[in-house]
């Protein structure tokens, strides 16, 4: 880094301006990159990512904007390890670079690394729904459609896990109606309907059962899945309060089919909600 600092200020008398500035800064990059990359060695993250920023900035300034957003990624990697809000802001000065040359689908990435970050804090899953949606309109103006998806699978699982269920609803839709455009993907329509239709059913019994007429209307493979049926049964047991019928055709159901945590926790949420003694759930 001293090395760096050294090549700089000899650039920046008279005579260095007119003979050979623009290599002393070439010089002061070098340094910084190698310095960035021998802390990167000994595991001080944050020396390293200070380095690569750096060299970023010099970057930026010699009108290397390619050079400069790769090496804000450089910064993230290094600072990832150690803090992720000073990650993501390198995250997010490449993101400015690369939107302002057109790079939307990098940008995308990026928004989705960002996302990532963030998603396994559950304190800072509003930020992971926020840049994963961007990522998506990104990925989506690039016709990425499948990208964008997968960045609206991963805003409806973290919007239902934050109870806004309408979000996850609207979303898990859209998904399932598009995959029902691909003959590939078409199979996959059954699960984003499944998920809908648990979070329906986390608002409102009677809106679950229309919602079903509707994905059978759209898809009518659906109707014979078992997944329609666990839904259809549950919205029966609902009706009938019957709690521990259930409670016990969940069981049978991830018996055969394992459960994840995502559906476990949004069907103990609804067998929560209509239970008259929760203490005993």
């Amino acid at each position: 880094m001293q090395d760096a600092e050294k090549k700089l200020s000899q650039q920046k008398g008279f005579f260095g301006n007119i003979f050979g500035g623009s290599n002393k800064v070439e010089e002061a990059i070098e340094c910084y990159q190698r310095a960035g990359n021998m802390f990167k060695m000994s595991k001080n993250w944050t020396k390293a990512g200070e380095c690569f920023c750096e060299a970023a900035a010099l970057h930026a300034r010699a009108g290397s904007r390619h050079d400069a957003g790769t090496n804000y990624v450089d910064a993230s990697n290094c600072y990832k390890k150690i803090d992720v809000e000073m990650a993501a802001q390198c995250l997010l000065k490449s993101i400015d670079i690369y939107t302002d040359m057109g790079r939307f689908t990098t940008a995308a990435k990026h928004h989705q690394s960002i996302a990532e970050m963030y998603e396994s804090d559950p304190n800072t899953l509003l930020k992971a729904i926020e840049h994963y949606e961007k990522a998506a309109d990104y990925f989506k103006g690039e016709e990425s459609n499948s990208s964008a998806n997968k960045c609206l699978l991963k805003v409806a699982q973290y919007a239902a896990q934050l109870e806004d269920y309408q979000k996850a609803i609207e979303l898990y839709e859209q998904v399932g109606a598009s995959a029902l455009e691909s003959s590939l993907l078409k199979h996959s329509a059954k699960e984003y309907f499944f998920r809908a239709a648990l979070c329906q059913l986390s608002v409102d019994v009677l809106n679950c059962q229309h919602a079903m007429e509707k994905y059978i209307q759209m898809y009518p493979a659906f109707q014979d899945s078992r997944e329609f049926k666990l839904v259809k049964s549950l919205c029966e047991h609902l009706e009938e309060q019957d709690i521990e019928a259930f409670t016990e055709t969940v069981k049978n159901y991830d018996s055969i089919s394992r459960l994840d945590q995502w559906y476990t926790t949004i069907l103990l949420r609804i067998k929560k909600a209509n239970d008259d003694n929760p203490d005993l759930c």
